[in-house]
């Protein structure tokens, strides 16, 4: 203490006194936090917990200056002495003084402060480091609109029961924001969250409830958790700033089981990723202290795979490693890597994508090893099944939006999660964290990049076939962008072929307007043109066809009018001749007929234009296909009409409804 000289004592902390200080050297001010400790074993154990923090290397967080144990003669007891930075301002000044002047605070200032409190926090969890003493007193305000934590604790500290009781009785406030398993000294990360929602939950009602109020809040809903909602209504009532967003995240970092607890992770994307609030102040690259030399870690990581895998599991924090062990695995052969597919590698590889999620690198080679992995299980299995835990979806789609113009990750995670988002659970999850969103944002953004327009339209595809649409909201300009890609590459087949796919999905979910059909229509027929002989492409164009006719009249007279490029029933009769022989393709034909069908202009038109011998003929070639009928159902010159029955069934097999279509009476009526 010698080079220190005492300025002032401040109000006692929970665990010890406070002191004001000025370094005589640099005459810097600073803070000492003196704890008491029961013997010397307790003061070593403590500071060997705390040694650690001293290479904290964070822009939000104050590091301890000096960690030493001194001998206090006024108190005859050790005293395990904690140097840090001295602030005038913090955040619980800033809520006190928005309270007595019964005002918001500002949701600007409120979102910039909270995005450096969590991206630190956020760096912390990552090292396996816990705050336990997170409060609105510990977030110092160093400078306009820039905040740090302080006063990191320790569990030797903090389970010392007797001393805690003793502090927390002669100021009940700091106990009100703890966790309920952390009053009886159980500590974790989720202990944190809990602490951050009270953070967040006093900045949020301070305009309108007064300082014992929400003390009493805070310790009523860890056993009634009901009032909680009850106080975000209010909120909400009173048009507080940000009361929205927080109403829909609060009930997750405050829930009474740490195991129901939101992750920081998960904090910070609802936080500003699910609303429209972005925070400028999110570091996004940290510098993190290497806790084996690198050189030690390269040594194990030439041994086995086993060995590569503890060294991941052991050393997650350390980023340069992890890149080391995964560029490792994707050497080897499928032999030497000697795992069980796919499970063990990708429940390894989901924790790394998520702990590193801001470094580029190990998300590239993340995925390339989860192609590889999944990509030849499907080679030697088709129907293998794929990872149904959504897990791995949800660090995908975080991979992405955390390097939003990184173009060589879409690709490969547009392409995994083309393999494994087919489980419904997946989907759903999916859509609810914004995929259709995302997926067309890509698709808009990135038009120039031809090999990602194809994984994005690969992608919808997938999501759009068998899918339960969660809110069609998203899918809303998704035929205008399709048709968009589609129009930049005229005479890119595959382009054609993957965009006839998505437009048929879109317009059998309801997702393309009148307005839209048109255009939608002649992008169909003009990929048709494009390839006629390409199989899928004719098949999916169909089906699209076939599905707006049914519920346009307009899109199914645009198929038939003859335009530059000549008539659609021209163009239909051309691509059955050059699939005469493919049933499927025949009975597609058939489907997208039947529904024209339905329109008596058009019914005049496709006989008048000689589309009954090809009805015939398709009855004829294919009588026991999956074409059902297709044959004359009377001729007359009485009853003066011409009729003609379609039925077929839906192209995967089951059936949506026979087309019992009447193409007259045409005859009398002209």
């Amino acid at each position: 203490m010698e080079k220190y000289q005492v300025l002032d004592q401040l109000n006692p902390g929970a665990l010890g006194v406070n002191l004001v200080v000025e370094d005589s050297k640099t005459k810097e001010k600073l803070v000492i936090k003196q704890v008491e400790c029961i013997d010397e074993h307790q003061a070593n154990e403590a500071l060997e917990e705390l040694m650690p923090l001293l290479k904290l290397q964070h822009a939000h967080i104050s590091v301890y200056r000096e960690l030493f144990i001194i001998w206090v003669n006024e108190r005859s007891s050790l005293a395990l002495c904690l140097v840090m930075e001295y602030s005038e301002g913090s955040l619980h000044k800033v809520i006190e003084r928005k309270r007595r002047d019964r005002a918001a605070i500002d949701a600007q200032w409120l979102l910039s402060v909270l995005g450096q409190v969590m991206d630190a926090l956020e760096y912390l969890h990552h090292l396996d480091i816990i705050h336990r003493n997170l409060k609105p007193s510990n977030i110092a305000l160093v400078g306009p609109g820039h905040c740090r934590l302080q006063d990191l604790s320790s569990h030797t500290l903090m389970s010392d029961r007797a001393k805690w009781n003793i502090r927390a009785e002669e100021d009940p406030f700091h106990k009100s924001w703890m966790a309920p398993e952390a009053l009886n000294f159980s500590f974790s990360q989720k202990s944190d969250i809990w602490s951050l929602g009270c953070i967040i939950l006093d900045m949020v009602c301070c305009s309108f409830m007064d300082a014992t109020d929400a003390m009493q809040l805070r310790k009523a809903i860890r056993k009634l958790p009901d009032r909680l909602s009850g106080v975000l209504r209010t909120a909400e009532q009173r048009n507080v700033p940000a009361a929205s967003t927080f109403s829909a995240l609060l009930p997750s970092m405050l829930q009474v089981q740490p195991g129901q607890r939101m992750a920081i992770q998960d904090v910070i994307q609802a936080t500003f990723e699910n609303s429209g609030f972005r925070s400028p102040n999110i570091t996004l690259t940290m510098q993190r202290p290497q806790d084996v030399p690198m050189f030690v870690a390269s040594m194990l990581l030439e041994n086995s795979t086993a060995s590569v895998v503890e060294v991941m599991k052991n050393l997650a924090g350390q980023p340069e490693v992890q890149l080391s062990a995964l560029e490792k695995l994707l050497q080897m052969s499928d032999t030497q890597r000697g795992l069980p597919w796919p499970m063990e590698l990708v429940e390894l590889v989901i924790p790394i994508m998520k702990q590193h999620e801001r470094l580029l690198d190990i998300q590239l080679r993340a995925c390339a090893l989860l192609q590889s992995v999944l990509g030849q299980a499907l080679a030697r299995d088709p129907a293998v099944e794929m990872p149904g835990d959504s897990s791995l979806a949800l660090a995908l789609l975080r991979a992405v939006r955390a390097h939003p113009g990184a173009e060589p990750l879409l690709g490969p995670v547009y392409s995994l999660l083309t393999m494994i988002c087919g489980d419904e659970s997946a989907s759903k999850e999916l859509q609810a964290a914004g995929v259709f969103e995302h997926v067309l944002e890509h698709l808009d953004s990135f038009s120039h990049n031809r090999d990602i327009c194809v994984n994005c339209l690969t992608l919808l595809w997938t999501l759009l076939v068998d899918a339960v649409i969660i809110n069609k909201a998203p899918l809303a300009e998704a035929s205008t962008l399709v048709a968009r890609v589609l129009a930049a590459y005229p005479r890119d087949v595959e382009m054609a072929e993957a965009s006839c796919a998505v437009l048929w999905l879109l317009s059998v979910h309801g997702c393309v307007e009148e307005e839209q059909s048109v255009q939608v229509v002649a992008l169909l027929l003009r990929s048709v043109r494009l390839c006629p002989e390409r199989v899928l492409l004719v098949i999916n164009a169909c089906r699209g066809l076939a599905s707006l006719a049914a519920v346009s009249e307009l899109a199914a007279f645009q198929m038939v009018l003859p335009g530059e490029a000549g008539s659609g029933l021209a163009l239909i009769a051309g691509t059955y001749q050059v699939h005469r022989d493919d049933p499927e393709v025949a009975e597609n034909i058939c489907m997208l007929l039947a529904q024209l069908a339905a329109y008596k202009e058009i019914a005049w038109e496709m006989m008048s234009g000689g589309m009954e011998p090809l009805v015939l003929e398709m009855k004829g070639r294919f009588a026991s296909s999956l074409v059902s009928g297709a044959a004359p159902a009377s001729v007359g010159p009485a009853r003066g009409h011409v009729g003609l029955s379609l039925s077929c069934n839906h192209p995967k097999g089951r059936v949506i409804t026979p087309f019992q279509k009447a193409w007259g009476p045409l005859a009398s009526e002209a």
